[in-house]
């Protein structure tokens, strides 16, 4: 089965389109005394917009294609015939895209929702035809010598449109993160409780990009819930994979927690605890603040039941324990799940209201040469 691949970053120049030329023209017949102006105004350029759309869930198209330009204005002419107006050019990105300006650093826009759209090349104005009213007024006479001296050419040359180099970064929109240090059973847990089909083998890092899914509820609601690549000890200074897609989880409603319980290869479920929240807490303090339902996977392994013991001795708080292989206790944490979201508002949009913002310095966004 043919994979999509998941791109989460880009750069792209956005160029809108120069404005038409105005025309400068002059009517006369032998019943006129004087010649009359009848040139048109050029068209305005294109603009270049960017718009959310639901059907997409990566940017890999902007890796093929990274200019994108609208179309030029056309240019007027006489019998006060104005340019036709340049085609605008759209661009379609995933829903929870955030639209940085990779000039100045500033936080431009977030579009969290299908049919949002923003502006973000405007195109240039058409030059002015002598057959304007603007003209006109600035003309203290018909006569065709005088206005062509007063109409000076900057006048008749449309203007350039707005070019604009952006980094866009994708942010998954999911209610729920599932979390868990590498071999904690992610990947079995979301293929277990939704139509997501992620790759499933005994090994690390066998997901190597997010993976979402929709899961319904006992009640009946349905949530999404993302996957993202384990989890190791040293991740917020970009070790491992999990750092680089941690941003997939900022805007989910809680988090998962899955500890591998049996303590494969050797590992202790309460170190696996501590070192996951530690690194959440390194990588941002917001996210390791998200509610957190813990669930010991595994309690099909013979080692299990014993470490949860233990692990409910040193850890405070509620565990579920679950099997997500065999579907044991899948049930009640669904249920849990849908109690939680039920109780905490959905923080569906991370931003400041106050747009723009400066974007800080950030290891995890390398640098992407647009290649033009």
């Amino acid at each position: 089965m043919r994979t999509t691949r998941f791109v989460d970053q880009a750069s792209i120049l956005a160029e809108a389109g120069r404005g038409g030329k105005g025309c400068r023209s002059f009517y006369q017949d032998r019943w006129t005394r004087h010649a009359i102006p009848d040139g048109g105004d050029g068209g305005r350029g294109g603009h270049v917009l960017v718009r959310a759309n639901p059907q997409l869930t990566t940017l890999l198209d902007f890796q093929a294609k990274r200019h994108f330009r609208a179309g030029h204005g056309g240019n007027a002419s006489s019998k006060k015939q104005h340019g036709a107006q340049g085609t605008d050019c759209r661009i379609n990105v995933p829903l929870g895209t955030l639209l940085w300006d990779a000039d100045t650093g500033e936080l431009i826009q977030e579009l969290l929702k299908p049919g949002d759209e923003m502006l973000i090349a405007r195109g240039g104005a058409g030059g002015v035809g002598n057959a304007s009213k603007e003209r006109s007024r600035s003309t203290s006479s018909w006569a065709p010598s005088r206005d062509i001296r007063l109409l000076e050419p900057g006048k008749l040359d449309g203007a350039a449109g707005e070019r604009r180099r952006l980094r866009l970064e994708l942010k998954l929109l999911a209610d729920v993160g599932i979390v868990g240090l590498p071999n904690a059973g992610k990947s079995t847990l979301i293929a277990q409780i939704s139509q997501a089909r992620p790759k499933i083998a005994p090994f690390p890092f066998t997901t190597i990009h997010p993976v979402l899914g929709a899961v319904t509820l006992p009640s009946k609601n349905s949530v999404v819930a993302v996957d993202v690549p384990g989890l190791i000890e040293g991740a917020h200074r970009g070790k491992g994979l999990g750092l680089e897609f941690l941003r997939h989880i900022e805007r989910t409603t809680l988090l998962v927690h899955l500890i591998d319980m049996a303590g494969a290869d050797g590992r202790d479920p309460v170190e696996d605890y501590e070192t996951l929240n530690r690194e959440l807490k390194l990588y941002d303090p917001a996210v390791a603040a998200k509610r957190q339902i813990l669930a010991a996977n595994k309690m099909d392994e013979p080692a299990a039941a014993k470490n949860l013991a233990r692990f409910k001795k040193k850890i405070k708080g509620t565990v579920l324990p679950i099997s997500a292989k065999t579907g044991e206790g899948v049930p009640k944490l669904l249920k849990k799940i849908g109690e939680v979201i039920a109780r905490l508002e959905e923080p569906k949009q991370s931003r400041d209201p106050s747009f723009p913002r400066k974007r800080e310095s950030d290891p995890r966004f390398s640098e992407d040469d647009i290649g033009i």
